[in-house]
């Protein structure tokens, strides 16, 4: 077995991606690894190939238990670390080797196998300290943090979301925020202030139970880098908050529609599920490439879906099913909004899994009372998307192309019957645009590129702050989470600061 290209000096941590490809008889594989819940003191390296020939490449999984793979640590007092491993074949040709540490280790030592016999991996040890997810070590240097992220430095719709705000006075409308959107049984939100890398709050509403959401994004953030100081305001409903017209206050929000004016952040399932990859979270962006087990030909050839009853295009798909049941296996899960429609469209049926979902051909993406949040994951998987044309839109919308990474479909669905026609009579299309989705998730939707985009957020909002950065009466701190751990970087002066 061959490796195959050449090698180039590369900076990743958590989350880090290294690919490498090798020979397996006539064919190539393609292996990714994946560092979760980790940060490291230190540069990792990938590697950069030219393949010569495209034919060779590996497009199916070779088979059970041909590729394994293991991570091993040691930790500073010279016993074993605790590492978590998992092995993801994603059935294209790929594998997925990720890791989780619990402990500080010293240095880790990856070993992959190919029917068994062990692959000559080029800088496969891993030189620490790597540092669990909870330690709070965070890089002085957010410059040099980015570039061992390989961080993006533009982002389309950041741009285009603080363009209306190139210069904040809070001093001047914190008060017309606060008394515009307290509002209690109808709006929540959230009062922060980012100073000295600590985090402070104060909210507003009668259901702020999602802070737990923007809280765990900031501690965990910084923990790993020094966070500017700032000051902002968060929505923590779905519905976008700033209308076009009228004043524009700066608020930030998961959602956004093309008649507000909020500035968009990755929703909260996505900010999650990144989060907590390897741990309380099942799904996520990495764990459905391992869970498609049908190879394309062998996919259902109709469109799959189930939701809740949260937009009335939802009962109208089940219309449309019923008119053309051989193309559809779509249901209602449950009712809330329509009860009073649940004689006609119900009843309710059982959850499936999502990873279930990639058993059919055709999936859809159908707003619920906003964007639907499980777009990201179905990009990350193998079927063909077709998406409603929406008014709401989440950070990576503007990234995408369509007939690129999905089929688009009218808001009323009134062409998804065509649509899945024109699927079906284009099947290698169909399978070139599934691809190209994957291969957008594998870019952009990472865990790793959550944490970026955040980042990146908080450091361009700090250059149009005016105001003086101030933990103001009435905030309470958010607490890092007690935990002990040996820092090796000097985080005494977190008055530093670096700009981009």
């Amino acid at each position: 077995m061959d490796v195959i290209g050449r090698s180039r000096s590369m900076h990743q941590s958590q989350i880090s991606v290294t690919q490498w490809l090798y020979t397996l008889g006539q064919k190539i594989v393609r292996l990714f690894l994946i560092n979760c819940g980790t940060h490291l003191s230190c540069p990792m390296s990938e590697f950069a190939f030219q393949w010569e020939n495209f034919n060779r490449l590996l497009t199916k999984s070779p088979g059970e238990n041909i590729v394994t793979g293991t991570v091993q640590g040691q930790s500073f007092d010279g016993s074993a670390c605790r590492i978590w491993t998992q092995l993801f074949d994603c059935k294209d040709g790929s594998f997925i080797l990720r890791y989780k540490v619990f402990n500080t280790c010293s240095s880790i030592k990856i070993k992959v196998k190919i029917k068994g016999m062990e692959l000559p991996i080029f800088q496969s040890e891993i030189k620490g300290p790597v540092y669990e997810e909870e330690c709070y070590c965070p890089n002085l240097s957010i410059a040099n943090w980015l570039d061992s992220y390989q961080c993006q430095r533009n982002y389309t719709q950041m741009h285009r979301d603080l363009a209306p705000f190139p210069s904040v006075d809070f001093d001047k409308i914190r008060e017309n925020i606060i008394k515009r959107y307290d509002q209690p049984t109808s709006v929540s939100i959230c009062h922060y202030v980012l100073k000295t890398n600590r985090i402070y709050r104060q909210c507003y509403g009668q259901y702020v139970g999602f802070k737990i959401f923007m809280d765990a994004i900031l501690l965990s953030l910084a923990r790993k880098v020094v966070l500017p100081d700032i000051e902002f305001f968060v929505n923590l409903g779905d519905w976008p908050l700033v209308p076009d017209k009228g004043p524009l206050y700066p608020v930030f929000s998961w959602c956004g529609s093309e008649d507000t004016s909020d500035i968009v952040m990755p929703t909260y399932d996505i900010t999650q599920s990144s989060l907590e990859a390897m741990g309380r979270e099942m799904l996520d962006t990495l764990s459905v490439q391992g869970n498609t087990d049908l190879p394309w030909e062998n996919k259902t050839e109709q469109l799959f879906w189930r939701g809740r009853d949260s937009r009335r295009e939802r009962l109208d798909l089940i219309d449309i099913s019923r008119e053309h049941p051989e193309l559809f296996n779509v249901s209602i899960t449950n009712f809330f909004f329509f009860k009073d429609k649940i004689d006609k469209y119900g009843p309710g049926q059982s959850h499936v899994s999502f990873f279930n979902f990639f058993k059919y051909k055709y999936l859809l993406n159908i707003d619920g009372t906003v964007a639907a949040y499980r777009f990201p994951y179905l990009l990350a998987g193998d079927s063909l998307v077709l998406k409603q044309e929406s008014k709401y839109y989440e950070f990576f919308y503007k990234d995408l192309t369509p007939g690129i990474h999905y089929v688009p479909v009218k808001s009323d669905l009134s062409d998804l019957v065509d649509k899945i026609h024109w699927a079906k009579e284009h099947d290698e299309d169909g399978l070139k645009i599934a691809k190209s989705a994957r291969q957008f998730a594998r870019d952009n939707l990472l865990p790793r590129d959550i944490l970026c985009y955040y980042t990146i957020l908080f450091h361009e909002w700090r250059k149009r702050l005016r105001s003086k950065v101030e933990v103001l009466n009435n905030m309470e701190e958010v607490p890092q989470p007690s935990h002990s751990c040996r820092c090796h970087l000097i985080t005494t002066n977190l008055n530093h600061r670096d700009e981009l």
